[in-house]
Formats: C-alpha cells, sequence, structure tokens
C-alpha cells in the first residue's frame, strides 16, 4: 500500500513540489493502480503462453560480410584531432 510519506517521497525524487491535496489524491490513484494489479495476479494463467510482443515480430539480420576498412588517411582526413596514427581524445579521470 503506498502511504502519504511514499506519495511525498516520489515528489521529493522527482523535485517536484506536491501539495497536501495532491499527495492525498496521488496516494488514493497510486493504490487504485496496486488494487488492480493485485486482481490480475488472481487470473489463472497458468496455460496462458507467454507473450513476448503482441504483434508477430521477427527480428531481421543481414548477413554478417566482411569487407575491407576505409583507408587511415581517409578516416583521419577531416580531424585537427589526431595523433599517431589514431583520434585523440582527452584524457579521462
Amino acid at each position: 500500500m503506498i502511504t502519504k510519506e511514499d506519495v511525498e517521497h516520489i515528489g521529493w525524487l522527482a523535485r517536484i513540489e506536491i501539495s497536501e491535496q495532491e499527495t492525498v489524491e496521488y496516494m488514493e490513484k497510486l493504490n487504485s493502480v496496486l488494487e488492480y494489479f493485485g486482481q490480475l495476479d488472481e487470473l489463472p494463467t497458468e496455460d496462458v503462453v507467454p507473450t513476448y510482443h503482441v504483434a508477430e515480430i521477427y527480428n531481421v539480420f543481414r548477413e554478417d560480410i566482411v569487407e575491407e576498412c576505409l583507408p587511415q588517411e581517409t578516416v583521419l582526413a577531416n580531424t585537427e584531432y589526431k595523433q599517431d596514427g589514431t583520434f585523440r581524445v582527452p584524457k579521462i579521470g
């Protein structure tokens, strides 16, 4: 069950100001949602096949074909940030 303190904490996490009236309204609405999920938990689902997506969608992968890479000079041609044949990036840490 969602308490008034839970709603206030959620508001604090979201950095939003919630009035006393809104706190009570959100508490009631969130508890209503949880109650509905509780009803769904009571449904018999033992014989239901799990569904991963409502539409029959299949991944379409292209064949992985090894091709020749771009020449190093071409790759580095449009950057001023290069060093020893590689991209130069700022040090992190």
